[in-house]
């Protein structure tokens, strides 16, 4: 059988590897681990017989499937079992690829993900980090796709309550007001300052906006994120406003609600950054003769310049 027709670009097959190193990386939060689970990955891909992989119109999607529930699997495994399933990278390379993806990952963020149950870290980051699709969630964690969205809400709640310490109102609003005004204005410099060195990101797109699939890590590089992603635009505006209970951002574009960024803040800075983008969660905002109340301090209110 001539199998020219299966050739795959060497960018697309790095790029794929990665992708699944992600994966099991951010699941699991050791080098060694990710990279066993992803060659029992690929060793599950060529034990398929020609006829079944032809079948498969998604390789890519497949394969992050399989990662993920080898990687739900091994964390339900007892500590020494793991650290057994684990084995097959020289020390070396395993320090060096910690080396690269803690450049990435916040320590703190991968010390806060193993206080989470197995199917919690499992819902949270193959939907939140990487914006997997409900039903292959779901498909993974082997629970329905209302019983993922209520894990991966107990993950986020969880996150939140480790990383932030408790705040008084009025300094949460202070912080708040502080970075809706840096926004508006533009000041990369200044938004970095209000956020805390190891400040995380994250974008929920719910794959229906192109959004960041992965968060993004460090004052400098969530400062800029946000900058962009609020680039002035013409009928755009940005107001501080209740969120969750506390002040935090809703942006607008032509009197619609097209993103709510909730804020966690510890002491003087913001800790995490939730940005909803998914037009299925910014429904409740966008109910037709239900305006949205009035700016929390309008005197105080950011705007983006341009509206």
């Amino acid at each position: 059988m001539d199998h020219a027709d299966d050739a795959v670009p060497i960018a697309e097959l790095l790029d794929e590897r990665r992708h699944l190193l992600d994966v099991a990386y951010w699941m699991l939060g050791s080098s060694s681990a990710a990279e066993s689970v992803i060659d029992e990955t690929y060793r599950r891909w060529y034990e398929l017989s020609d006829p079944a992989r032809k079948e498969i119109t998604a390789p890519r999607s497949w394969l992050a499937k399989v990662a993920g529930s080898i990687c739900l699997a091994r964390l339900a495994l007892p500590e020494r079992d793991k650290d057994r399933a684990g084995q097959g990278l020289n020390g070396q390379a395993g320090s060096e690829r910690d080396g690269l993806l803690q450049e990435e990952i916040s320590s703190v963020l991968l010390e806060a993900l193993d206080s989470l149950s197995p199917a919690e870290r499992a819902a949270f980051v193959l939907n939140d980090v990487f914006g997997m699709a409900p039903g292959a969630v779901a498909d993974i964690v082997r629970q329905t796709e209302p019983e993922c969205a209520e894990l991966a809400d107990r993950a986020r709640r969880s996150l939140r309550d480790r990383r932030a310490r408790p705040t008084p109102p009025q300094q949460h609003d202070g912080v708040a007001h502080a970075v809706c005004q840096a926004c508006a204005m533009e000041d990369e410099t200044l938004l970095a300052s209000l956020l805390a060195p190891d400040v995380t990101a994250f974008f929920d797109g719910g794959g229906k906006v192109r959004a960041l699939v992965k968060p993004v890590h460090g004052n400098t590089q969530v400062a800029h994120s946000l900058l962009t992603l609020l680039t002035r635009q013409p009928r755009t505006a940005l107001h501080t406003h209740s969120v969750n209970g506390r002040t935090g951002l809703v942006v607008r574009y032509d009197h619609q609600v097209a993103a709510v960024i909730s804020l966690d803040i510890a002491g003087p800075h913001v800790v995490q950054v939730w940005i909803i983008l998914n037009p299925d969660k910014l429904r409740t905002w966008n109910q037709p003769g239900d305006p949205l109340d009035p700016p929390t301090t309008p005197n105080n209110s950011g705007r983006v310049p341009g509206e």
